[in-house]
């Protein structure tokens, strides 16, 4: 066995020891995602009973981390943009020590900037909008698609971090409104070929007051990687609960690739129950015609078969 065997030997066996050691402290707050790719989910919150910011840090771990690479990660909040979303990334590459494990450090520095945002500011506007229907109706597992297609595709070579000034912001288009009993959705649009060029794109759009007020802002995206002839792809639900697993099942029966859709939903104070799936899935359809990414026809032979879906699995 040569030294860069045995270098990769001893950063497996660290990563087992590390991951254990976190599930053991965080409990169902850890989630592992992906095991064969060492790709793991922790859900951060700034308190332990009734938590006002809450983020979603996701990991994964290179095979020749801890020795000589960091772990590469994603922060998912919708209400972390701009100074926040660079502040708190540079606070967690400023931890970065080669050689040493990190992930615990990453965590609780988190929490930390969590617990100072709950003591400076009332909460996030996401979280102050009236209640959502994810409150009202419980999920009918016989109506979801299956989870696992959520996983990173394996041996992704990254997940996108903050994004770098230098990046392209692809052109953003905005789709036509629908709306229902008082509540209205809006899809917009971008082509992306890189994770960074995703949070560009989140970023703008962020950017505009009315968007960003949107009591959920809910993504999906597809990246079709040449190289691996494989897909990078992964979705946000913005607290409409399995919507964007919805949404994301939608690009992959319709086979698109290279496109990141986001459908705003401005709740109007009246429940439509299943319907708001439709009104998500149908904005995000129309402007993926609009844009040329499939057409009608082919939609239509597509999402008319009468695929069985599978039950989702309720997290614990």
């Amino acid at each position: 066995m040569d030294s860069s065997e045995e270098n990769n030997v001893a950063d497996l066996q660290s990563q087992i020891e590390e991951i254990e050691a976190l599930s053991s402290i965080y409990g169902e707050e850890w989630c592992v995602i992906d095991e064969a790719s060492r790709v793991f989910c922790i859900r951060i919150s700034d308190v332990t009973q009734k938590p006002t910011w809450t983020v979603c840090l996701q990991i994964i771990l290179p095979p020749d981390y801890p020795s000589s690479a960091p772990p590469i990660y994603q922060i998912n909040a919708a209400w972390l943009r701009g100074p926040d979303r660079r502040n708190l990334s540079n606070s967690l590459e400023e931890l970065e020590n080669t050689g040493e494990n990190i992930l615990f450090l990453w965590v609780e520095k988190i929490r930390e900037f969590l617990a100072e945002k709950s003591q400076s500011a009332e909460g996030p506007e996401t979280g102050k909008t009236m209640k959502t229907e994810e409150e009202e109706h419980e999920c009918d597992e016989d109506d979801l698609p299956d989870y696992s297609v959520l996983k990173p595709a394996n041996q992704s070579p990254q997940l996108f971090s903050d994004a770098s000034d230098d990046e392209e912001l692809p052109l953003i288009k905005h789709g036509e409104t629908i709306t229902d009993r008082r509540s209205t959705f809006q899809p917009h649009l971008a082509p992306v070929v890189t994770p960074k060029q995703i949070q560009r794109v989140l970023n703008n759009l962020y950017e505009n007051k009315k968007i960003a007020s949107a009591t959920h802002n809910i993504y999906a995206y597809r990246i079709y990687l040449e190289d691996k002839d494989s897909f990078l792809q992964d979705c946000e639900d913005d607290g409409e609960t399995a919507a964007g697993g919805r949404l994301l099942h939608l690009l992959q029966i319709l086979d698109v690739r290279n496109v990141l859709v986001v459908v705003s939903r401005w709740y109007g104070g009246i429940l439509l129950g299943p319907d708001r799936f439709k009104h998500i899935n149908n904005c995000a359809r129309n402007i993926l015609i609009q844009e040329g990414y499939t057409d009608t026809s082919e939609e239509t032979s597509k999402v008319g078969g009468k695929n069985k879906r599978s039950k989702c699995k309720k997290a614990k």
